[in-house]
């Protein structure tokens, strides 16, 4: 693809989407970037409710340094990105920020957390959580992105800045599948008791969690990949997650879970949304 060229088909997306009030205060560019600014501000508003990180930040270690003000930062940031990203004058500050705040947190919190024991999958989950809610603040900043933005920082934004978003999804679906596999007693147990075969499903769901990063990386109908892998998360809120929080017995392990797989499948789908427009079997399509 032409990198001059100035209508691509990642600002076609966010062109052809108008506004959803009519003074133009309101703009949502998909349904995943709703979902994802909606998820952002119940991030932060659990934040501030229990007054510790919310499930996607922490866990940190109490003893950290200016613990507290880092909790409230990160909902303050959290609520107000959220917020900023569906108000027209301020999407494109606000995935600036969101983009930023992510990637520090991953390079800066998660990444150490894996060097310990670096060939243990389960030590690289918390890094491949954070790189899907990366990839899909990226996304957005990539749509929104102002001529400055793509004067100063033209590889983050346009075409590029969606490949490197996507790359970075792939790699999480990857984790993720390798992490059925690495542990499938934990896997087990999440498997609704109803269905029949609980080995079974821990294998298959994470045969096509590593199926489809590799179709993302490599451009294999990858517009399929990445809406299946976004859904197949999505159902673990569903037939997982709801359920128990219905019933009231959770403990705050499965809440943070809860939230968390909230938060994934709205990135995730706002990473799905990235393809529109592409033929759902495209070959060579990155």
């Amino acid at each position: 693809m032409d990198d001059s060229s100035q209508e691509t088909e990642t600002t076609k997306l966010t062109s052809d989407s108008k506004p959803a009030s009519q003074d133009g205060v309101i703009r949502i560019a998909s349904m995943g970037h709703a979902a994802f600014a909606a998820a952002m501000v119940v991030l932060g508003v659990l934040g501030l409710r229990m007054r510790n990180f919310s499930p996607v930040w922490g866990p940190m270690p109490k003893a950290m340094p200016a613990r507290e003000v880092l909790v409230y930062l990160c909902a303050i940031v959290s609520v107000g990105c959220g917020v900023g990203l569906v108000w027209r004058r301020t999407a494109t500050i606000a995935a600036r920020v969101l983009l930023a705040w992510f990637l520090i947190w991953l390079l800066f919190f998660k990444l150490p957390e894996a060097f310990p024991a670096p060939t243990e999958v389960g030590s690289w989950y918390g890094c491949a959580e954070t790189a899907v809610m990366v990839a899909g603040a990226w996304v957005l900043y990539a749509w929104f992105a102002t001529e400055r933005d793509r004067q100063f920082l033209g590889f983050a934004t346009g075409d590029k800045g969606i490949r490197i978003a996507r790359i970075l999804y792939g790699l999480a679906l990857i984790f993720f599948g390798a992490g059925h596999f690495a542990y499938p007693k934990q896997t087990v147990v999440l498997v609704p008791a109803w269905l029949p075969g609980h080995l079974f499903w821990a294998y298959f769901t994470g045969g096509t969690f590593i199926a489809a990063g590799v179709a993302v990386l490599v451009g294999v109908c990858a517009r399929l990949a990445a809406t299946l892998s976004a859904l197949q998360i999505g159902m673990f809120i569903f037939l997982v997650w709801l359920p128990i929080v219905l019933a009231g017995h959770i403990s705050d392990f499965q809440w943070g879970e809860f939230v968390v797989t909230c938060a994934l499948t709205a990135s995730g789908w706002v990473a799905a949304d990235s393809y529109r427009g592409m033929p759902w079997f495209a070959v060579n399509q990155r």
